[in-house]
Protein backbone atom coordinates (compact mmCIF):
# COMPACT_ATOMS: atom_id res chain seq x y z
CA UNK A 1 0.00 0.00 0.00
CA UNK A 2 1.28 3.69 -0.69
CA UNK A 3 0.35 6.92 0.48
CA UNK A 4 -1.66 7.58 -2.46
CA UNK A 5 -4.00 4.70 -1.90
CA UNK A 6 -7.78 5.97 -0.54
CA UNK A 7 -9.23 5.11 2.48
CA UNK A 8 -6.38 2.84 3.98
CA UNK A 9 -7.60 0.93 6.23
CA UNK A 10 -4.77 0.51 9.73
CA UNK A 11 -4.77 -0.81 12.89
CA UNK A 12 -2.49 0.25 15.61
CA UNK A 13 -2.41 -1.27 18.88
CA UNK A 14 -0.85 0.22 21.73
CA UNK A 15 -2.65 3.49 20.05
CA UNK A 16 -3.79 5.41 23.34
CA UNK A 17 0.28 6.61 23.91
CA UNK A 18 3.64 6.54 22.99
CA UNK A 19 4.47 5.78 19.61
CA UNK A 20 1.20 3.71 18.85
CA UNK A 21 -0.49 6.97 19.71
CA UNK A 22 2.18 9.08 17.23
CA UNK A 23 1.37 6.41 14.17
CA UNK A 24 -1.98 6.78 14.60
CA UNK A 25 -1.90 10.39 14.01
CA UNK A 26 0.30 10.13 10.99
CA UNK A 27 -1.98 7.89 9.20
CA UNK A 28 -4.24 10.23 10.37
CA UNK A 29 -2.71 12.88 8.57
CA UNK A 30 -2.95 10.66 5.17
CA UNK A 31 -6.57 10.05 5.67
CA UNK A 32 -6.59 6.60 6.29
CA UNK A 33 -9.16 4.97 8.26
CA UNK A 34 -7.45 3.78 11.72
CA UNK A 35 -8.82 1.39 14.40
CA UNK A 36 -6.70 2.13 17.85
CA UNK A 37 -6.68 -0.85 19.71
CA UNK A 38 -5.43 -0.17 23.51
CA UNK A 39 -7.07 -0.83 27.08
CA UNK A 40 -7.35 3.32 28.47
CA UNK A 41 -10.11 4.80 28.17
CA UNK A 42 -8.72 8.01 28.32
CA UNK A 43 -6.03 7.41 26.08
CA UNK A 44 -7.99 5.83 23.59
CA UNK A 45 -10.46 9.30 23.38
CA UNK A 46 -7.86 11.74 22.91
CA UNK A 47 -6.58 9.01 20.22
CA UNK A 48 -9.43 9.52 18.35
CA UNK A 49 -9.72 12.65 18.42
CA UNK A 50 -6.34 13.35 17.18
CA UNK A 51 -6.98 11.32 14.26
CA UNK A 52 -9.93 13.00 13.33
CA UNK A 53 -8.03 16.31 13.40
CA UNK A 54 -5.71 15.40 11.51
CA UNK A 55 -7.99 14.25 8.75
CA UNK A 56 -8.92 10.59 9.20
CA UNK A 57 -11.56 8.29 10.43
CA UNK A 58 -11.26 6.99 13.30
CA UNK A 59 -12.79 3.74 15.63
CA UNK A 60 -11.35 3.16 18.95
CA UNK A 61 -11.70 -0.51 20.34
CA UNK A 62 -10.89 -0.81 24.05
CA UNK A 63 -8.71 -4.10 23.63
CA UNK A 64 -6.03 -5.89 26.01
CA UNK A 65 -3.68 -7.69 23.30
CA UNK A 66 -3.14 -10.15 26.06
CA UNK A 67 -6.35 -11.68 25.18
CA UNK A 68 -6.52 -13.48 21.55
CA UNK A 69 -10.60 -13.27 22.00
CA UNK A 70 -10.47 -9.46 22.48
CA UNK A 71 -8.18 -9.09 19.34
CA UNK A 72 -10.20 -11.14 17.06
CA UNK A 73 -12.91 -9.09 17.92
CA UNK A 74 -11.29 -5.91 17.27
CA UNK A 75 -10.23 -6.57 14.08
CA UNK A 76 -13.43 -8.51 13.23
CA UNK A 77 -15.37 -5.07 14.21
CA UNK A 78 -12.34 -3.01 12.34
CA UNK A 79 -13.72 -4.34 8.96
CA UNK A 80 -16.60 -4.30 9.74
CA UNK A 81 -17.33 -0.60 10.19
CA UNK A 82 -13.89 0.79 8.63
CA UNK A 83 -13.53 -1.68 5.57
CA UNK A 84 -10.32 -4.21 4.58
CA UNK A 85 -7.46 -4.20 6.68
CA UNK A 86 -4.45 -3.02 4.62
CA UNK A 87 -1.67 -2.35 7.27
CA UNK A 88 -1.78 -3.92 11.07
CA UNK A 89 0.58 -2.19 13.06
CA UNK A 90 1.63 -3.75 16.28
CA UNK A 91 3.06 -1.31 18.99
CA UNK A 92 1.17 -2.44 22.46
CA UNK A 93 3.52 -3.17 25.10
CA UNK A 94 3.74 -2.97 28.89
CA UNK A 95 7.49 -3.70 30.95
CA UNK A 96 8.87 -3.54 34.87
CA UNK A 97 11.88 -2.02 35.36
CA UNK A 98 13.88 -3.90 37.87
CA UNK A 99 17.18 -6.25 38.24
CA UNK A 100 15.84 -9.74 37.09
CA UNK A 101 15.69 -11.47 40.67
CA UNK A 102 13.68 -8.78 41.56
CA UNK A 103 10.66 -9.40 38.99
CA UNK A 104 7.78 -11.86 40.01
CA UNK A 105 7.12 -14.31 38.07
CA UNK A 106 3.33 -13.25 37.49
CA UNK A 107 5.17 -9.89 36.47
CA UNK A 108 7.43 -11.80 33.89
CA UNK A 109 4.51 -13.77 32.17
CA UNK A 110 2.22 -10.69 31.87
CA UNK A 111 4.99 -8.74 30.02
CA UNK A 112 5.42 -11.50 28.09
CA UNK A 113 1.85 -11.98 26.82
CA UNK A 114 1.51 -8.61 26.37
CA UNK A 115 4.72 -7.30 24.45
CA UNK A 116 5.32 -10.75 23.19
CA UNK A 117 2.11 -12.76 23.10
CA UNK A 118 0.22 -9.54 21.78
CA UNK A 119 1.89 -9.48 18.88
CA UNK A 120 1.44 -12.73 18.13
CA UNK A 121 -2.18 -12.44 18.30
CA UNK A 122 -2.35 -8.96 16.75
CA UNK A 123 -0.02 -10.99 13.27
CA UNK A 124 -2.89 -13.92 13.53
CA UNK A 125 -6.12 -11.98 13.49
CA UNK A 126 -4.13 -9.68 10.77
CA UNK A 127 -3.07 -12.97 8.87
CA UNK A 128 -6.74 -14.46 9.02
CA UNK A 129 -8.29 -11.60 7.01
CA UNK A 130 -5.17 -10.33 4.84
CA UNK A 131 -4.36 -14.30 3.61
CA UNK A 132 -7.27 -15.30 1.94
CA UNK A 133 -7.22 -11.86 -0.10
CA UNK A 134 -3.40 -12.06 -0.86
CA UNK A 135 -2.16 -8.50 0.54
CA UNK A 136 -1.65 -6.69 3.33
CA UNK A 137 1.38 -5.52 5.55
CA UNK A 138 2.28 -6.22 9.02
CA UNK A 139 5.00 -3.24 10.85
CA UNK A 140 6.05 -5.26 13.82
CA UNK A 141 7.83 -2.38 16.03
CA UNK A 142 11.11 -3.35 17.88
CA UNK A 143 13.89 -1.91 19.50
CA UNK A 144 17.62 -2.23 18.91
CA UNK A 145 16.76 -4.47 22.22
CA UNK A 146 15.18 -7.41 19.73
CA UNK A 147 19.11 -7.92 19.19
CA UNK A 148 20.70 -6.31 22.48
CA UNK A 149 19.94 -7.05 26.27
CA UNK A 150 20.66 -4.24 28.58
CA UNK A 151 20.28 -4.79 32.02
CA UNK A 152 17.35 -3.94 34.52
CA UNK A 153 15.11 -4.64 31.23
CA UNK A 154 15.34 -8.58 31.02
CA UNK A 155 11.44 -9.14 30.47
CA UNK A 156 10.86 -6.21 27.20
CA UNK A 157 14.17 -7.39 25.75
CA UNK A 158 13.13 -10.76 26.40
CA UNK A 159 9.89 -10.46 24.43
CA UNK A 160 11.83 -7.55 21.81
CA UNK A 161 14.79 -10.76 20.94
CA UNK A 162 11.01 -13.16 20.82
CA UNK A 163 9.11 -11.00 18.23
CA UNK A 164 12.71 -10.59 16.11
CA UNK A 165 12.29 -14.16 15.63
CA UNK A 166 8.50 -15.43 15.34
CA UNK A 167 8.63 -12.16 12.57
CA UNK A 168 11.71 -14.19 11.10
CA UNK A 169 10.09 -17.07 10.74
CA UNK A 170 6.78 -15.74 9.76
CA UNK A 171 8.37 -14.12 6.76
CA UNK A 172 10.42 -17.03 5.60
CA UNK A 173 6.82 -18.78 5.77
CA UNK A 174 5.37 -16.20 3.41
CA UNK A 175 7.95 -16.56 1.02
CA UNK A 176 7.44 -19.42 0.56
CA UNK A 177 3.80 -19.19 -0.24
CA UNK A 178 4.60 -16.85 -2.56
CA UNK A 179 2.05 -14.42 -0.25
CA UNK A 180 1.59 -10.99 -1.31
CA UNK A 181 1.00 -10.12 2.43
CA UNK A 182 4.22 -8.83 3.79
CA UNK A 183 5.57 -8.60 6.99
CA UNK A 184 8.42 -6.19 7.89
CA UNK A 185 10.21 -5.07 11.39
CA UNK A 186 11.23 -1.88 12.79
CA UNK A 187 13.89 -1.50 14.95
CA UNK A 188 13.64 1.93 17.49
CA UNK A 189 16.07 3.62 19.40
CA UNK A 190 15.22 5.08 23.26
CA UNK A 191 11.76 7.20 22.52
CA UNK A 192 10.68 9.92 24.62
CA UNK A 193 7.17 8.47 25.68
CA UNK A 194 5.26 7.75 28.69
CA UNK A 195 6.51 4.49 29.40
CA UNK A 196 9.25 5.95 31.69
CA UNK A 197 6.06 7.15 34.04
CA UNK A 198 3.84 4.51 33.34
CA UNK A 199 5.25 1.07 33.55
CA UNK A 200 5.80 -0.59 36.81
CA UNK A 201 9.35 0.25 38.40
CA UNK A 202 11.05 -1.08 41.09
CA UNK A 203 14.29 1.32 41.06
CA UNK A 204 15.20 3.94 43.51
CA UNK A 205 14.88 7.24 40.60
CA UNK A 206 12.80 7.90 37.86
CA UNK A 207 13.35 5.86 34.82
CA UNK A 208 14.47 7.25 31.54
CA UNK A 209 15.12 6.81 28.51
CA UNK A 210 19.48 6.22 27.32
CA UNK A 211 20.67 9.35 25.50
CA UNK A 212 20.35 10.05 22.60
CA UNK A 213 16.41 10.19 23.06
CA UNK A 214 14.25 10.98 19.85
CA UNK A 215 10.66 12.11 19.84
CA UNK A 216 7.62 9.96 18.81
CA UNK A 217 6.86 11.32 15.49
CA UNK A 218 10.45 10.06 14.45
CA UNK A 219 9.41 6.76 15.41
CA UNK A 220 6.04 7.62 13.71
CA UNK A 221 7.44 8.76 10.22
CA UNK A 222 9.89 5.18 10.27
CA UNK A 223 6.62 3.23 10.88
CA UNK A 224 4.79 4.47 8.06
CA UNK A 225 7.26 4.40 5.28
CA UNK A 226 8.16 0.35 6.43
CA UNK A 227 4.38 0.25 5.95
CA UNK A 228 5.33 1.51 2.72
CA UNK A 229 7.62 -0.22 1.43
CA UNK A 230 7.57 -3.91 3.27
CA UNK A 231 9.64 -5.65 1.13
CA UNK A 232 12.68 -4.82 3.71
CA UNK A 233 12.73 -7.04 6.26
CA UNK A 234 13.46 -4.57 8.81
CA UNK A 235 14.50 -0.40 9.07
CA UNK A 236 16.85 0.83 12.11
CA UNK A 237 15.97 3.69 13.28
CA UNK A 238 18.55 6.35 15.12
CA UNK A 239 22.09 6.53 15.21
CA UNK A 240 22.25 4.82 18.21
CA UNK A 241 20.81 1.92 17.10
CA UNK A 242 23.39 1.18 14.23
CA UNK A 243 26.11 1.69 16.72
CA UNK A 244 24.18 -0.66 19.16
CA UNK A 245 23.64 -3.41 16.80
CA UNK A 246 27.12 -3.21 14.98
CA UNK A 247 29.11 -3.34 17.87
CA UNK A 248 26.82 -6.14 19.90
CA UNK A 249 27.64 -7.97 16.10
CA UNK A 250 31.54 -6.94 16.27
CA UNK A 251 32.52 -7.15 20.04
CA UNK A 252 29.33 -8.48 22.32
CA UNK A 253 31.44 -8.96 25.57
CA UNK A 254 32.51 -5.82 25.44
CA UNK A 255 29.52 -4.42 25.18
CA UNK A 256 28.46 -6.55 28.40
CA UNK A 257 30.99 -5.04 30.43
CA UNK A 258 30.29 -1.64 29.05
CA UNK A 259 26.40 -2.07 30.17
CA UNK A 260 27.29 -3.32 33.29
CA UNK A 261 29.00 -0.28 34.40
CA UNK A 262 26.61 2.31 32.75
CA UNK A 263 23.66 0.61 32.03
CA UNK A 264 22.05 1.30 35.71
CA UNK A 265 22.87 4.80 35.44
CA UNK A 266 22.07 5.73 32.12
CA UNK A 267 18.58 4.34 32.87
CA UNK A 268 18.07 6.54 36.03
CA UNK A 269 17.39 10.13 36.56
CA UNK A 270 18.56 11.79 39.66
CA UNK A 271 15.57 12.13 41.02
CA UNK A 272 13.73 9.29 42.99
CA UNK A 273 11.07 7.98 41.57
CA UNK A 274 7.48 9.54 42.33
CA UNK A 275 5.63 7.53 45.22
CA UNK A 276 2.46 8.08 43.47
CA UNK A 277 3.71 7.06 40.30
CA UNK A 278 0.98 5.01 37.96
CA UNK A 279 1.45 1.79 36.72
CA UNK A 280 -0.11 -0.02 33.36
CA UNK A 281 1.05 -3.68 34.33
CA UNK A 282 -2.33 -4.81 35.73
CA UNK A 283 -4.29 -1.99 34.44
CA UNK A 284 -4.33 0.94 32.12
CA UNK A 285 -2.64 4.00 33.42
CA UNK A 286 -4.33 6.13 30.95
CA UNK A 287 -7.92 4.70 31.71
CA UNK A 288 -9.11 8.22 33.34
CA UNK A 289 -6.35 10.84 32.24
CA UNK A 290 -4.42 11.11 28.68
CA UNK A 291 -0.70 11.06 28.91
CA UNK A 292 -0.42 11.92 24.86
CA UNK A 293 2.53 10.71 22.79
CA UNK A 294 5.24 12.96 24.59
CA UNK A 295 6.95 11.26 27.94
CA UNK A 296 8.85 13.55 29.99
CA UNK A 297 11.98 14.43 28.14
CA UNK A 298 10.88 16.80 25.36
CA UNK A 299 13.62 19.09 26.51
CA UNK A 300 16.73 16.25 25.77
CA UNK A 301 14.76 14.58 23.00
CA UNK A 302 15.31 15.61 18.81
CA UNK A 303 12.99 15.32 16.87
CA UNK A 304 14.50 14.40 13.42
CA UNK A 305 17.55 11.61 12.50
CA UNK A 306 19.70 11.72 9.29
CA UNK A 307 20.01 8.40 10.42
CA UNK A 308 16.23 7.57 8.96
CA UNK A 309 16.69 10.39 6.09
CA UNK A 310 19.71 8.30 5.17
CA UNK A 311 17.72 4.73 4.96
CA UNK A 312 14.50 6.26 3.16
CA UNK A 313 17.35 7.51 0.74
CA UNK A 314 19.49 4.86 0.61
CA UNK A 315 19.29 4.50 -3.24
CA UNK A 316 19.09 8.13 -3.96
CA UNK A 317 22.91 8.36 -1.93
CA UNK A 318 24.36 5.29 -3.30
CA UNK A 319 23.25 6.95 -6.46
CA UNK A 320 24.80 10.64 -5.26
CA UNK A 321 28.12 8.50 -4.12
CA UNK A 322 28.71 6.79 -7.34
CA UNK A 323 28.30 10.23 -9.14
CA UNK A 324 31.24 11.89 -6.66
CA UNK A 325 32.93 8.62 -7.08
CA UNK A 326 33.30 8.98 -11.00
CA UNK A 327 33.66 12.83 -11.02
CA UNK A 328 36.86 12.12 -8.55
CA UNK A 329 38.28 9.64 -10.72
CA UNK A 330 37.87 11.89 -13.99
CA UNK A 331 39.78 14.32 -12.31
CA UNK A 332 42.55 12.66 -10.31
CA UNK A 333 42.83 11.16 -14.61
CA UNK A 334 42.74 14.64 -15.72
CA UNK A 335 45.49 15.58 -13.24
CA UNK A 336 47.73 12.82 -14.01
CA UNK A 337 47.62 13.79 -17.35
Amino acid sequence: MTSQTPHQVVVVTGASGGIGRAVARAFGARHARVALLARGEAGLAAAAEDVTAAGGTALAVPTDVADFGQVEAAAERAEKELGPIDVWVNVAFTSVFAPFEEIEPDEFRRVTEVSYLGYVHGTTAALRRMKPRDRGTIVQVGSALAYRGIPLQSAYCGAKHAIQGFNEALRCELLHDGSHVRTTMVQMPAVNTPQFSWVRSKLPRHAQPVPPIYQPEVAARAVVHAADHPGRREYWVGGSTVGTLVANAVAPGILDRYLARTGYRSQQTGDPKPANQPENLWSPADRGRDFGAHGEFDGKATPRSLQLWASHHHALLAAGGSALAATALALWRRARS
